[in-house]
């Protein structure tokens, strides 16, 4: 299954993410290691949030992420929240559907 964790950031974002970005890369990378974490990135020009795609059983994989995220944990991040994503089109999609 898929699961999209939305982040919505502070207006001091940008002059904030340099401190915590090392840690927060860390954690996505160790994530993406692990085969959970897909993609991930800011959204918006400017930033107003982020995306991260899981492709995971359960949404406590991207919660528990969430929770551990020095962008969280330091009030970068002002809300999130976990989506489950019912992928059907595509190469690496959780529910293949074609047409008949």
């Amino acid at each position: 299954m898929h699961y999209l964790l939305i982040y919505r950031v502070s207006p001091d974002y940008l002059a904030r993410r340099p401190q915590y970005r090392g840690a927060h890369l860390k954690l996505a990378w160790q994530a993406a290691e692990r085969g959970e974490l897909l993609l991930g990135g800011a959204v918006g020009d400017p930033i107003e949030g982020s995306i991260l795609l899981f492709s995971v059983d359960s949404p406590a994989v991207p919660e528990a992420f969430a929770r551990a995220d020095p962008y969280v944990l330091n009030g970068l991040v002002t809300h999130w929240s976990v989506k489950p994503w019912r992928t059907v089109v595509g190469d690496q999609s959780a529910n293949p559907t074609r047409p008949d």
